[in-house]
């Protein structure tokens, strides 16, 4: 837990999962925790902020191995929990390839995570390629973002973006010119994007922005009411108070290292009152 007079947030180096974030003053949470979240091991943590890696969503050729990669249920080693100069609270987490992780893929790696706690929430997750061939991997910061309904919010800096749209048999389709409103099940990559997103909730009458930088996959994903019900650990109306809106290196947009190289993706979270305007 970290508490401090510029946010509060709660973290855990089981899959360097980020539970909590919120900045001072701020009463509601900005990350949606599911209340059946299931806190045991070889179970991913639903909300927050899982760290897919390395690959994203179901595996392309293997069924059998776990949807959203390993890393969210390795524990991984604290490196590092300092204060920094603006008194922000910097925590590095950090996972290295093993015997295990080969045996879901053959990979020679370092991930890192890097969190920046503070009035803004900074993330950064680095991979080092420390073997000696070329690698290929997905990267997705799998952010849950509280609202106070899904269906009232709209999302803006997507407009005019090509996306493969999951719920529609992986149709590659267009956005249109107006901001991103969800209706039912929502799963949709966006491709070609390194464009901030804001979350305009009219409820809790705020505005989320995430930045991004060496991202160009952006996904938005709601499981809807159907499909929620199917999911042990969301279920009820629950669905309603969260969008994950991922900054991501996914599909056509999946990082090459060759050997002894790196590559880092960083997203920013900052929430501003909304102008009623």
């Amino acid at each position: 837990m970290v508490e401090t007079d510029r946010c509060r947030a709660r973290l855990t180096p089981y899959g360097a999962h980020l539970c909590e974030w919120a900045p001072a003053g701020q009463s509601a949470p900005v990350l949606f925790l599911s209340p059946r979240s299931a806190f045991t091991a070889g179970t991913a943590i639903r909300g927050g902020v899982p760290v897919c890696f390395p690959w994203f969503a179901a595996h392309p050729s293997d069924a059998r191995k776990p949807a959203h990669g390993f890393a969210r249920t390795r524990m991984w080693q604290v490196d590092e929990l300092t204060r920094d100069d603006a008194r922000d609270v910097r925590v590095a987490l950090r996972l290295a390839s093993d015997a295990e992780t080969r045996a879901y893929w053959n990979a020679a790696f370092t991930l890192s995570l890097t969190l920046s706690l503070g009035a803004s929430l900074t993330m950064t997750a680095e991979v080092e390629n420390t073997g000696r061939d070329e690698i290929v991997y997905e990267l997705a910061l799998h952010t849950y973002l509280a609202v106070g309904d899904v269906e009232a919010i709209r999302i803006h800096g997507l407009e005019r973006t090509r996306f493969v749209d999951k719920v529609d048999g992986m149709r590659d389709t267009a956005a249109g010119s107006g901001p991103l409103a969800l209706a039912g099940e929502t799963d949709r990559v966006f491709l070609d994007t390194t464009a901030p997103c804001t979350v305009d909730d009219p409820i809790l009458r705020r505005r989320i922005r995430v930045d991004k930088r060496q991202s160009r996959t952006t996904v938005v994903w709601n499981p809807g009411s159907e499909k929620a019900r199917a999911v042990p650990d969301i279920g009820g109306d629950v669905w309603r108070r969260f969008v994950c809106v991922e900054t991501a290196n996914c599909g056509p947009h999946a990082v090459r290292l060759t050997p002894h190289a790196r590559h880092a993706m960083t997203a920013r979270i900052d929430v501003a009152p909304l102008d009623p305007r």
